[in-house]
């Protein structure tokens, strides 16, 4: 029997002075173990230990430093997750399993998955629903968790020893997402919590991640668990994600409350939610009752620059990014559709929008903003309708992308700044050097208006903020 505190001890020794080899340590452990027996259980103490393992097959300490911020930028779902998620369709339904009767219910299913959450019903993950649900939204899901946790970076608020929950994980595009972002000398502690069939595909999918990415998946209800008691995951989390799944809770502001107490001190809830209005602002209202609740602040995006101030606006923000390559298993899919199929439109099975609603929760009163506004130098969203008709200086957090679809159409671009009751939109009526910052800032980004026309929109119901050859736009990059 391998004796595998002979194996700790030799390795809580040697951590401290050189790389951890396997081939060393059976040298030194009763019965000389062989060297891949010692590195099995060097991989299995590693988070206890606190170890990573490198390309060579050496452990070493994990970094104390923050993992370094990058851009990210994603074209494509990697082939290589894309084929072991094809070989699960394989498995189930033979190699053609995009033509005949496989085909034809897989495609069905995504229809009834597509109607049921734009009317807001139920979705139960058969086996069936699973790969169906994978089909269609693995790659966008992958994508979307990315750009979000590159908010946390920016500011060096992520480690390299993660404890992450993943929430509803599904089929894995989330868990995917977070172990393509993190560095691979990162060591993580991740944990999913998925009840349906969606965690068989789950485990299949996990099988393609890096040694230092410790996964487990418990098949329980989020409902119904202590998050900060797991059976064998004790304590609290780096990251808590909960992506694409608060619209398929039946009381999401309870669950969020319970799983925000799971939250490290110097943590963050992350949530996510697909773009379209019932589910952009389900995720919003969300944060806001939590935020009303608990001690949560908001990180990002939607950053409160006024103290003691809440927006009650419709709440519908989202973020959209460049689209990715489509992925061959969804190609296949589509191209496969009968031409008997009347209602088939080419395309139809292909998601490959990177477009997703998100809030980061913290509950250490870190802002990716570090501003707090003052009446002094800006009028605030809340006291919009006063100064209706006139000039005024204002500051605010762009929330949209370009919302108009006509070549012809003055840009247009959602603002928030924390207090707004009623939806604020920019309107760039005409574009000079002095105000061509509203057009380049990011999603996300702060920006400072001098001389913008206040108007009321009667036919919107919202307030239009006229940038035009009289007003300037300051770009303000979040302080660091």
């Amino acid at each position: 029997m391998t004796d595998r505190d002979a194996i700790r001890n030799n390795a809580k020794y040697l951590r401290q002075v050189r790389p951890i080899d396997p081939e060393e340590i059976c040298e030194y452990v009763d019965g000389h173990p062989h060297p891949a027996v010692v590195k099995r259980v060097l991989h299995e103490e590693a988070l206890d230990l606190g170890l990573v393992q490198q390309d060579d097959g050496t452990f070493v300490p994990v970094s104390d430093d923050p993992i370094t911020h990058r851009a990210v930028t994603l074209d494509r779902f990697p082939v290589g997750y894309a084929r072991t998620f094809e070989d699960e369709l394989v498995d189930a339904y033979g190699p053609d399993w995009h033509r005949g009767e496989s085909g034809d219910a897989l495609r069905a299913t995504i229809r009834r998955m597509k109607d049921d959450y734009y009317h807001q019903r139920d979705v139960t993950y058969d086996d069936g629903a699973a790969l169906a649900y994978g089909c269609y939204h693995l790659p966008d899901f992958y994508a979307a968790v990315q750009y979000v946790l590159a908010d946390l970076t920016e500011k060096g608020l992520l480690g390299h020893d993660l404890r992450v929950l993943d929430v509803g994980a599904g089929v894995g595009g989330p868990a995917l997402g977070v172990h393509d972002f993190l560095p691979g000398d990162a060591l993580v502690d991740y944990h999913a919590l998925e009840p349906s069939a969606n965690a068989d595909v789950l485990d299949a999918m996990l099988e393609a991640t890096g040694d230092n990415f410790h996964t487990t998946v418990h098949r329980e209800r989020a409902e119904a668990v202590d998050p900060t008691a797991l059976d064998d995951a004790p304590g609290e989390y780096d990251v808590v994600l909960f992506a694409n799944v608060l619209n398929e809770l039946a009381d999401p502001d309870a669950v969020l409350e319970t799983y925000a107490n799971a939250v490290a001190a110097d943590g963050a809830l992350v949530a996510l939610a697909p773009a379209d209005e019932n589910t952009a602002t389900g995720l919003r209202d969300a944060e806001r009752e939590l935020v009303r609740t608990t001690d949560a602040n908001v990180y990002s995006p939607t950053v409160r620059l006024w103290p003691g101030r809440e927006p009650s606006d419709r709440g519908w923000t989202f973020d959209v990014q460049p689209d990715l390559d489509v992925p061959e298993f969804q190609r296949r899919l589509d191209d496969a559709t009968p031409d008997t199929d009347d209602d088939h439109a080419p395309g139809e099975f292909v998601n490959v929008d990177v477009q997703y609603a998100y809030t980061i929760l913290r509950r250490d009163d870190t802002r990716r903003l570090d501003v707090t506004a003052s009446t002094s130098q800006y009028a605030p969203m809340a006291d919009t309708e006063t100064h209706v008709t006139n000039r005024i200086r204002t500051i605010a957090v762009k929330l949209s992308h370009d919302l108009t679809d006509r070549d012809d159409a003055n840009p247009l671009f959602k603002l928030g700044d924390g207090s707004q009751q009623t939806d604020h939109y920019a309107v760039l009526t005409n574009q000079t050097e002095l105000n061509d910052a509203l057009r380049h800032a990011d999603y996300g980004d702060l920006i400072t208006f001098d001389g913008v026309l206040a108007l009321w929109n009667d036919d919107e119901g919202a307030y239009n903020l006229v940038v035009d050859e009289h007003t300037t736009v300051d770009h303000a990059p979040a302080p660091l």
